[in-house]
């Protein structure tokens, strides 16, 4: 079961600004990936079930983070269908993540509480999840809606809050085009933990980058 309610999650999204997202499919390397993110000053972290036995790793890595990484929420994502996300939840996951908007899964989230971010492209979407219970939808692939989608979604409706991924990058200008759009967070993936990264097991350059990453959004917020 979740460790954080849905209404925890969504306040560290909207107090941290980032979720870094990744996948590997070696416990160990995961591990010390989630240590060197939350080090940096991650509190958040998104694992995309991608592989084959991804339940397995993320199992291990919730554990872990429960027992040695306190205030660490652990969500996943990629998640398509229903039995996906009660699988998740069943190891604990403390949000869902999805690339489009599937009503199967906010059913199964909504019932046990859990934070559900649904792939929205259209206002018709973002309105629909939103009258199903979510507190913050997906923007996918960001960089092919872009922050002026952003704008015109806030302008009618303040009320949305949006997290944009895919195209989110760590540059300072990328993100203050995000955040001035009026984003609430961004998930950032290979932009962050690059495939370099994870091949030289450089998890000190991790470190460093969560915490530019994270002061740079601090410093655009203020």
């Amino acid at each position: 079961m979740a460790t954080f309610s849905r209404l925890e999650v969504i306040r560290v999204m909207k107090e941290i600004g980032m979720v870094p997202l990744f996948y590997h499919p070696d416990i160990a390397v995961s591990k010390k990936v989630l240590k060197a993110c939350y080090d940096g000053g991650a509190r958040l972290m998104e694992f995309t079930a991608r592989g084959d036995f991804a339940h397995e790793v993320f199992a291990s890595l919730n554990k872990y983070a429960m027992k040695e990484l306190p205030g660490m929420i652990m969500g996943v994502g990629s998640i398509t269908d229903a039995a996906a996300a009660s699988m998740f939840m069943q190891m604990g996951a403390n949000f869902i993540v999805t690339p489009s908007f599937r009503e199967d899964i906010a059913v199964i989230c909504n019932r046990r509480k859990v934070l559900w971010a649904p792939g929205c492209g259209s206002l018709s979407e973002i309105n629909r999840a939103e009258e199903m219970g979510c507190e913050i939808v997906k923007l996918f692939p960001g960089d092919v809606y872009g922050p002026k989608f952003v704008k015109a979604i806030k302008g009618p409706q303040p009320w949305t809050s949006i997290m944009p991924t895919g195209g989110v990058s760590t540059d300072k200008a990328n993100l203050k085009a995000w955040f001035e759009a009026g984003v609430t967070c961004v998930g950032i993936g290979s932009k962050l933990i690059s495939k370099e990264i994870l091949d030289n097991k450089d998890l000190g350059v991790l470190e460093d980058k969560v915490k530019s990453t994270l002061a740079t959004i601090r410093e655009l917020r203020t």
